[in-house]
């Protein structure tokens, strides 16, 4: 099966620092991967020339088969790749429903022609739009708040509303940024909960930075290691917590108790 990320020999210089240095690794269809590795490895600039916010100094980054180096951030959007945040990146002075109704483009409503002139057009296209985020707001729990205010939302309910709007955009594969910070554990347990549904479900494809090892162990299969802007190694979290390669990255070193140790390590780029 065609990987949906492939990231081919890609780097990225900021003047005389190599943060990416010809890195390659591949995110298969339908899996969680996790991206792990010590700070300074390189995984927020990989992820965001992956989404487009920056561009790659060399090499190529394919979606689902398709090169994407060279598209916008709104481009790869149309073709499926979306992007949640560590800092929740919500409209806070609209509700949690109208948050989820203002994510389909192309909108009939959007043009002023079809608003004058195509009144039940844009009426009929607005109550679809209204009833798939109701139904996704069932989906995750948060029909009791769909009125409220998104800028009143604790950390964890901005997350949610962060997935839920990947949901009304029909996503082929969603990067997650340090999906636990700022979030209660019950909330957090609903978060995963969530996105292994959407995994299994609906066939997401979910490529996860995260401090939280206990997370990663939770969630992604495989894992990748980062470390000096490249792969390190991949396999599953307890594969990679014995190994060596990896314990002398995080710590310098093989530490007493080394694999509580890098289970519980933050990895911050």
């Amino acid at each position: 099966m065609m990987p949906m990320i492939d990231v081919k020999q890609v780097t990225r210089r900021f003047g005389g620092l190599t943060a990416v240095d010809n890195c390659s690794l591949q995110v298969q269809t339908g899996s969680i991967t996790g991206l792990i590795g010590p700070n300074g490895a390189g995984k927020t600039t990989l992820f965001n020339m992956v989404a487009g916010a920056i561009p790659v100094s060399a090499g190529q980054i394919l979606l689902d088969g398709e090169d994407i180096t060279s598209l916008a951030p709104h481009e790869r959007f149309h073709r499926g790749l979306l992007r949640t945040f560590q800092i929740a990146q919500e409209f806070s002075n609209l509700s949690v429903l109208e948050n989820l109704m203002a994510v389909p483009p192309g909108q009939s409503g959007e043009n002023l022609a079809s608003a004058w002139f195509q009144p039940a057009r844009v009426a009929r296209e607005e109550a679809a739009i209204e009833n798939q985020a109701r139904a996704i707001l069932d989906f995750l729990k948060m029909s009791h708040v769909m009125h409220e205010h998104a800028g009143n939302l604790s950390g964890g309910q901005k997350k949610l509303l962060e997935l839920g709007r990947t949901m009304m955009a029909d996503a082929k594969v969603v990067l997650l940024d340090e999906l636990a910070a700022g979030v209660n554990r019950t909330l957090l347990n609903d978060l995963v909960d969530n996105i292994k549904r959407l995994n299994r479900e609906l066939d997401y494809t979910f490529f996860v930075i995260e401090h939280d090892m206990d997370l990663i162990a939770r969630l992604c299969d495989p894992v990748i290691v980062m470390a000096a802007g490249r792969v390190m190694t991949e396999g599953t979290i307890d594969a990679i917590r014995r190994d060596e390669a990896v314990i002398e990255a995080y710590f310098g070193g093989s530490p007493s108790g080394h694999a509580t140790a890098v289970s519980c390590a933050v990895a911050e780029s």
